[in-house]
């Protein structure tokens, strides 16, 4: 038995354990002293160290699979790990003191720095080689808690590639587990957004300016990174904002300052520059923003003493939502949420404007139900804060590295072509413009084809060159015919076969846009029709909608060609003005969706299909259209059974008995008072 007395005992140990597994120090993997620039520079900022400036040095560190691995160990058992109720604790004393939460804790940095998707944390703990407990994590996400792999107590799954892929094939999240990370995620940015427009209101920041603030600060603390991937500028952090009154050294200057350099490092197109930067500009413009005032209690226990309005904000989105949450964002589309909660203030629910953002759950649908893939060009031309096209970008490179192999030449340079040329959106409005571009650009810059002005002015030239094979819309349903015209023009710039979703007020499918739609079906065939919950955009506007498929370019054969009408208005959520809750399987209703469309009245042959969840004769029908236009809605196609049960006959006779001694007790009521008054 070996007795450990300091860590250094404990990392022999470890050592010795990996190089009996045949691994080879400085080659498979790295004790404090050595590890790769890479990872250096995603533990940039993650030192145990009060202010957090170092770069983070894990205990150990293998660097020999796709997938990095962290390894933190401390001496004894009661070093191991530390929980609270809501699960690993981030405190930053519990990260400095327990193996576990150390390691986390690093793999979470490193995935927020946007150098891994993923990362393997390992805590190991004990007092004697005989007590030494191993805990394995599989980190997925900044926020919500890892998967913890209880099966794993040893290190034996790193011996080789065949052990390892059997590890990661376990570790692997479904897609459940991924869908409940962004609702979660998703959650948690709205409670951020809340808190954050109360700051703003406190200090006067106009509600039209707030969500420019959000995006243009979320740009700034972006590192600036050269072609051989290495930081050659910093992101801003909130240490640097000292509210300086200098002309130049105010503090929104600085943000508006990192922000240029970085769209200039990004070699961003100088006209799109100039938009942006006219947007952004209001961060620097009021200069009595940029003095220390008083602090609100949102922010007072992270700055000392008194600070600038605008370090104020760019201290809270920097710790709650920079290093919280976009990391990891997945479908979520972090500006529009943002955008959606401020608009919510501004106009209540947003209907005077006509401009209500499509759920993150709901634009990973509409693109799944498309079968979007890598090879797909993705157009959206009314695209607002560029839901649709975040969606399919992250389900495109998902693809791409499974099939060729993340972090190989070839998935790199397909992910390069398909954020630079295989996703197109066009916005007119200018705010929605910059944070549309701003978006794109947080993801790795997918801004190169965001193009400003009307998607109706823009040069044919500018769509038959991207020549698209899929296309998402929500309109603007203030638009005439509830905005069906923007789904006629897309789909006349589509490439013939390519697939179409809109989701939409459903009027637009009974009666409303009738014009639109009968010269959609002279051109196009309509696929299906999705009934969606009523109240899908609780809080921000309570309408009822439907999503209509259509493909392009084979005119609509109304003898022939077969519609599938699906009533999901029972999507397992039930929405309100406190956010989104669970009542019925909702992440497994949303996997059913696309195989429904798929498979029909065969869903149920699908291993993966939920068959207890659904009542197909009840929610799916198969029925031809008229070339009317209004006959695009579910309940329109609807089968209602006539034919009466015997329970419905029992209940007839029920209340007709009940209803014959109502009135034999009326009678003998009024016969009886009738003789009295006789009587009298």
């Amino acid at each position: 038995m070996i007795d450990f007395q300091d860590e250094c005992d404990v990392d022999r140990y470890i050592e010795n354990k990996l190089e009996n597994l045949g691994l080879t120090l400085k080659k498979d993997f790295n004790d404090q002293r050595n590890m790769s620039n890479y990872m250096k520079a995603s533990l940039e900022g993650s030192s145990k160290t009060e202010n957090k400036t170092g770069v983070g040095i894990p205990d150990f560190t293998v660097e020999k699979y796709d997938t990095p691995i962290i390894i933190e160990n401390k001496v004894g058992l009661k070093k191991l790990l530390k929980s609270t109720k809501d699960g690993i604790s981030r405190n930053d004393r519990d990260v400095q003191n327990f193996a576990v939460n150390g390691a986390v804790s690093y793999a979470r940095h490193m995935i927020h720095s946007g150098k891994y998707d993923s990362v393997i944390a390992i805590g190991i703990a004990g007092d004697t080689d005989k007590d030494l407990s191993i805990v394995v994590y599989y980190v997925f996400g900044f926020e919500g808690e890892p998967k913890l792999m209880s099966k794993y107590t040893t290190l034996d799954f790193l011996e080789n590639k065949s052990t390892f892929k059997t590890f990661i094939t376990d570790a692997t999240l479904t897609e459940e587990e991924k869908h409940s990370i962004l609702i979660k995620s998703q959650k948690e940015l709205h409670i951020h957004a809340n808190n954050l427009n109360k700051l703003m209101n406190d200090h006067s920041i106009g509600v039209a300016e707030r969500v420019i603030y959000v995006s243009g600060m979320l740009l700034s603390m972006q590192d600036i990174i050269n072609t051989d991937g290495e930081i050659i500028l910093e992101g801003l952090s909130p240490q640097k904002l000292k509210g300086i009154q200098t002309e130049n050294n105010r503090d929104g200057v600085k943000v508006l300052t990192q922000i240029d350099e970085y769209l200039t490092n990004k070699a961003v197109p100088d006209n799109k520059k100039r938009l942006m930067l006219s947007s952004f500009d209001k961060i620097s413009i009021d200069v009595d923003r940029d003095k220390p005032t008083e602090l609100s209690p949102l922010v007072s226990k992270e700055i000392k003493g008194n600070a600038s309005i605008t370090r104020q904000m760019f201290q809270y989105v920097y710790d709650n939502v920079f290093t919280k949450i976009t990391g990891t964002a997945g479908h979520l589309d972090i500006i529009g949420e943002m955008y959606s909660i401020f608009l919510k203030y501004a106009l209540g629910d947003g209907k005077e404007i006509g401009i209500v953002l499509t759920p993150p759950y709901v634009t990973k649908l509409m693109a799944q139900i498309l079968g979007i893939n890598k090879d797909s060009r993705v157009l959206d031309v009314a695209t607002g804060s560029a839901g649709f096209l975040i969606s399919c970008m992250e389900i495109m490179i998902e693809q791409t590295n499974e099939e060729y192999g993340k972090g190989t030449t070839r998935a790199n340079e397909k992910i390069e072509k398909i954020k630079n040329a295989q996703l197109m959106g066009i916005e007119r409005d200018s705010q929605m413009y910059t944070l549309a571009a701003t978006n794109m650009i947080m993801r790795g810059d997918g801004s190169a084809k965001i193009e400003k002005g009307s998607s109706f002015d823009q040069p044919k030239e500018l769509y038959e060159n991207f020549n698209a094979t899929a296309l998402l819309l929500n309109p603007p349903f203030s638009y005439t015919e509830n905005g069906m015209p923007f789904l006629v023009f897309g789909l006349k710039h589509m490439k013939k076969g390519g697939k179409a979703a809109i989701i939409i007020q459903d009027s637009a499918g009974s009666g409303v846009a009738v014009k639109s739609n009968q010269e959609i079906l002279r051109n196009n065939r309509l696929l299906a029709s999705i009934k969606m919950p009523v109240d899908l955009f609780v809080p921000y506007a309570g309408v009822q909608t439907s999503i209509y498929i259509i493909e392009a370019g084979t005119p609509h054969n109304f003898k022939t060609d077969i519609v599938k009408f699906i009533d999901f208005r029972q999507d397992g959520y039930k929405r309100a003005k406190r956010g989104i809750n669970e009542l019925d399987s909702p992440i497994e209703r949303y996997s059913d969706i696309p195989i429904i469309f798929s498979m029909g009245f065969n869903a149920s042959k699908n291993p993966d299909f939920h068959t207890d969840l659904w009542d197909l004769s009840k929610i799916y029908v198969e029925s031809l259209i008229t070339g009317k236009g209004d006959d695009w809605n579910f309940e329109k196609h609807q089968e209602i059974d006539t034919q009466p049960t015997e329970s419905d006959f029992k209940k007839v006779v029920s209340d007709y008995l009940a209803w014959e001694v109502t009135q034999l007790i009326k009678n003998e009521f009024n016969e009886s008072e009738a003789n009295d008054r006789l009587k009298k």
